[in-house]
């Protein structure tokens, strides 16, 4: 008689809700009812790309992430790719409502003396910046439960493990640009401890050329640059992964040269950006999975 020593829990027809309690051994039934329906999900997300639905894709790619196995790597660039984009809409509306906030407040301390249309619109943008900034931090925090939770303690090699760590950095960076006071700080620190953490293990595993390195020491310097408020700290990380890329670029394999050769561009960029301009609006920030045309603010 097979030791079944997997509990499998199926809560109605939907894979996102089934969780494995233990898989140190999963009859061959089961597993192949798992790798269907995973793979029906990892072919959903990327249809929901190619209509440009993030939400269903971050969707699709979160119910892969809870069967709790180690994502490959076309996996870990769909979730990337999925997020990034879901996140990034809410970036850019908190950005464009926090200007349109400051006008209203600017008009208001203009006047001689305050009347109830312009106390009415500061509210009103205010109220609506919240609710960004409420969405916003749930996604956020959607994301950083996947890789506490399943991504981080899953990722068995040195690629992964940066990738992840990156994000985590990442995710409490967008968190950093819309908090304030106590709670920014400490927001903050976990978003260079994420970075560190992951540069770390760049250093010591991964080769100076390798996109995913490369990858990080750009989000890292515009943490340093935009967030930590340390322009020296990020013009020298930057131009130390410019400077070792380059030393090793005769190396680079064939496979990796495009996405390599664009971050390092983007470094160049933004180190030509704060050398030139100390005050300027921060740089240019890259995710991982993405294709070059699709690398965007």
């Amino acid at each position: 008689m097979r030791d079944l020593s997997v509990v499998w829990i199926a809560f109605g027809a939907s894979l996102a809700t089934r969780h494995f309690i233990s898989d140190k051994v999963i009859p061959r039934e089961v597993q192949q009812v798992f790798m269907a329906d995973r793979e029906e999900l990892v072919q959903k997300a990327k249809l929901a790309e190619q209509a440009e639905r993030y939400e269903d894709m971050a969707a699709a790619m979160k119910a892969v992430t809870e069967l709790n196995q180690e994502l490959n790597n076309e996996e870990r660039n769909l979730l990337s790719v999925a997020y990034k984009n879901v996140v990034g809409a809410r970036r850019s509306s908190w950005r464009v409502i926090s200007s349109i906030e400051q006008k209203a407040e600017a008009e208001k301390k203009a006047e001689a003396e305050k009347t109830p249309e312009s106390e009415k619109k500061a509210t009103l943008v205010k109220e609506y910046r919240e609710k960004i900034e409420g969405e916003l931090k749930q996604i956020c925090q959607e994301v950083r439960d996947l890789l506490d939770k399943y991504l981080i303690p899953q990722a068995s090699g040195a690629e992964g493990k940066v990738f992840y760590l990156k994000m985590k950095g990442d995710y409490f960076r967008y968190l950093a640009e819309v908090a304030t006071g106590d709670e920014r700080n400490e927001i903050v620190k976990s978003s260079q401890g994420g970075y560190q953490d992951a540069y770390d293990i760049s250093l010591k595993e991964m080769e100076a050329t390798h996109p995913i390195r490369l990858g990080l020491a750009l989000n890292f310097s515009v943490f340093y640059y935009e967030i930590a408020n340390l322009p020296e700290e990020a013009c020298k990380l930057a131009k130390t992964a410019f400077d070792d890329a380059i030393a090793k670029l005769d190396s680079l394999n064939t496979e990796s040269y495009k996405d390599s050769t664009l971050i390092m561009q983007l470094l160049r960029d933004n180190l030509t950006l704060w050398m030139s301009d100390p005050s300027g609006e921060g740089g240019i920030e890259v995710e991982e999975g993405e294709q070059p045309a699709e690398d965007k603010n």
